[in-house]
């Protein structure tokens, strides 16, 4: 059974910092993409960051680059997304998904999502 657990989420001010979470468990990690995502309430969900695990390539979203790094930890089947200089309009629930590569769109197992919330 595929499982993707995301923790890390939290309260934070205005250009803290919090690192999430993404661990995978049910499939070979080695030829997933994982990416993470987040939706407000009544808003489209976004793709806010990417990685393959296969070749460790990467993408975000303009508006986390600079601010947000993606990693993995393919021993521990984990993804990373480390967050610098939070926004308040970074606030929302973050969710991981496992799909055939960042480029492919085709996202088909998800986490129950985490929680960020930036204070001013």
């Amino acid at each position: 059974e595929v499982q993707l657990v995301e923790s890390g989420g939290g309260l934070v001010q205005v250009g803290g910092s919090l690192t999430l979470s993404c661990a995978a468990s049910g499939f070979t990690f080695d030829d997933y993409a994982i990416g993470w995502f987040r939706q407000a309430p009544d808003k489209e969900r976004k793709g806010v960051s990417c990685i393959n695990s296969s070749d460790g390539s990467t993408y975000y979203a303009d508006s986390v680059k600079g601010r947000f790094t993606i990693s993995s930890d393919n021993a521990k089947n984990t993804v990373y997304l480390q967050m610098n200089n939070l926004k308040p309009e970074d606030t929302t629930v973050y969710y991981c998904a496992a799909g055939s590569n960042c480029r492919g769109g085709d996202f088909d197992s998800w986490g129950q999502g985490t929680q960020v919330t930036v204070s001013s």
